[in-house]
């Protein structure tokens, strides 16, 4: 085999795959719902005492390494889909799936 062939073709013979999922949940203009599904997913910086006591609300992606690309986009780990795929079908969203090559900066995103 050429070695520029081999040379390219190694490139991609250790690329990993993860998992893109784009979402948009309809909450129409009821801020309350938007907020409590964002707390509920990503987690929230929270204080209380009029700032005293600061503590972290943790939400499902806290135990989930992820990117988040935008609003409504990150890329997961192949096994960690299922599990939000559910978490966002449970709150009525409309989803998006793709499989992805992962570029350095999601493998370290994705603790890989």
């Amino acid at each position: 085999m050429d070695a520029q062939i081999y040379k390219y073709v190694g490139a991609y013979a250790h690329t990993m795959k993860g998992t893109l999922i784009a979402f948009t949940v309809p909450t129409g203009k009821d801020r309350v719902r938007a907020s409590g599904f964002a707390k509920m997913f990503y987690g929230q910086a929270t204080s209380s005492h009029e700032g005293r006591y600061r503590y972290w609300r943790r939400g499902l992606l806290d135990d989930i390494p992820y990117n988040k690309l935008i609003r409504g986009v990150v890329i997961v780990r192949e096994e960690d889909a299922d599990q939000i795929i559910g978490f966002l079908r449970e709150h009525s969203a409309q989803i998006q799936v793709r499989v992805v090559e992962l570029n350095a900066e999601d493998r370290r995103a994705l603790e890989l």
